[in-house]
């Protein structure tokens, strides 16, 4: 099958269905902080009327952070967050992509290149000087939260251990994020999962193109997220469960890749189907009285940030669900729609103080609930959460990890 052309997925034609009640407008938090962007009606099904391939997108669009909260609470169904994606694209295509965006698309590259010199590197973009050099040349603001490059990736270790033999067995599809800067919640996954009776098979493996796809550079973010599934579809794996412990990440391979870019492949629909977030994964084991609770007190106070990238799975939130059967802990879940940060969106000189805006609710939240950690299940909004109030922010199978009894 071709690779390359786009599918509807009746994405543009829903907009017919919008009544214009603005309930998304009422939601989105980037309208309520900014005038830059004036909402998702406005900028989606209002303004897509208008557009016949050969229209330039209002700017305005690129203010959108992609949350997709707009689709989330729209009662008729409307496709407005995918319909600002594609638009945010032709944007790009049609005026160009700036290299800071190209960069910061790239998240598996810039790994690659700063492990060799992870010492350096990390101490560069520890620098306020460097920091302050990168906001004036490439624009990505000096204050932005920046995770540490590891020196030894998650691929190496898993490649060096001999992993338990078992009957059930997964694929793990880790990210860049694990593989390049944090490379211990890949190892806890394992542990994890090989505690509860599985071989994990992890693939050689690269970007699913999410970066590239919310910075709207599609053409090569098809080429990504194709490229992975074949990789997760490694022989004798075809019809294993694929593990995701990055919710944003995960999505892209469950609905992203085929509804917003467009993608016609039979690697990636059979991925799509067989992919699961970790904790989504766990709960179904529980419920089928599969999974062990053999847990130890966990005596910490830690609140719970659900991101939207989880949020958009509409699958509730199992980690809470899981994490409530832990003697000893006590949760605090947030109510809150987004941190702000949205993947790179938060990073860039120009939003980064609309993304603080965003992220101010969820903040004022944690600091007055003062927990012993926050729990969040994507990377770039623990970063995000951390680096706003000073609270560290680890991911829920860390914990989970804890009342295991560190296996």
């Amino acid at each position: 099958m071709s690779t390359s052309t786009p599918v509807e997925f009746d994405v543009r034609s829903s907009l017919d269905h919008c009544i214009k009640c603005t309930i998304c407008e009422s939601a989105c938090p980037v309208a309520a902080v900014t005038e830059l962007f004036p909402g998702p009606k406005t900028v989606g099904p209002q303004a897509e009327r208008f557009r016949a391939g050969a229209h330039s997108p209002d700017t305005s669009v690129d203010y959108c952070s992609g949350c997709g909260v707009c689709s989330r609470v729209c009662p008729q169904g409307v496709r407005i967050a995918e319909i600002n994606s594609r638009a945010r694209a032709q944007l790009k295509a049609e005026r160009g992509i700036p290299l800071r965006d190209q960069m910061l698309a790239r998240p598996g590259v810039m790994g690659r290149l700063g492990r060799p010199v992870a010492p350096l590197f990390n101490r560069a973009i520890g620098s306020s000087a460097m920091r302050l050099l990168a906001e004036r040349t490439v624009a990505i603001h000096h204050l932005a939260p920046t995770p540490r490059v590891v020196t030894r990736t998650f691929s190496y270790w898993m490649g060096r251990r001999r992993s338990p033999q078992a009957r059930r067995k997964v694929v793990y599809f880790h990210g860049c994020s694990t593989e390049f800067f944090e490379p211990e919640v890949g190892k806890k996954v394992v542990a994890i999962l090989e505690h509860n009776g599985f071989q994990v098979i992890a693939p050689k493996q690269d970007c699913c193109g999410l970066p590239l796809q919310s910075n709207g550079i599609y053409p090569a973010a098809r080429r990504y997220v194709t490229r992975l599934a074949r990789q997760l579809s490694v022989p004798g794996t075809e019809q294993l469960p694929v593990i995701a412990s990055s919710t944003s990440c995960g999505l892209m391979l469950k609905r992203e890749g085929l509804e917003i870019l467009g993608v016609e492949d039979e690697h990636l629909r059979d991925v799509s189907r067989r992919t699961y977030d970790i904790f989504e994964f766990l709960l179904e084991l529980h419920q089928r009285g599969e999974l062990r609770t053999d847990f130890q007190a966990v005596p910490l106070t830690i609140a719970y940030h659900a991101p939207c990238q989880q949020q958009n799975q509409e699958i509730g939130k199992p980690a809470l669900d899981l994490l409530a059967l832990v003697p000893g802990l006590r949760l605090l879940e947030l109510d809150r729609y987004c941190c702000g940060i949205a993947g790179t969106y938060g990073t860039k000189r120009e939003k980064y103080e609309i993304a603080m805006r965003v992220g101010e609710p969820l903040f004022a939240d944690i600091q007055d609930a003062s927990p012993d950690l926050v729990a969040c299940d994507s990377e770039t909004c623990r970063w995000q959460i951390a680096k706003a109030t000073g609270v560290t922010s680890v991911h829920p199978l860390e914990v989970l990890y804890r009342a295991y009894g560190g296996i």
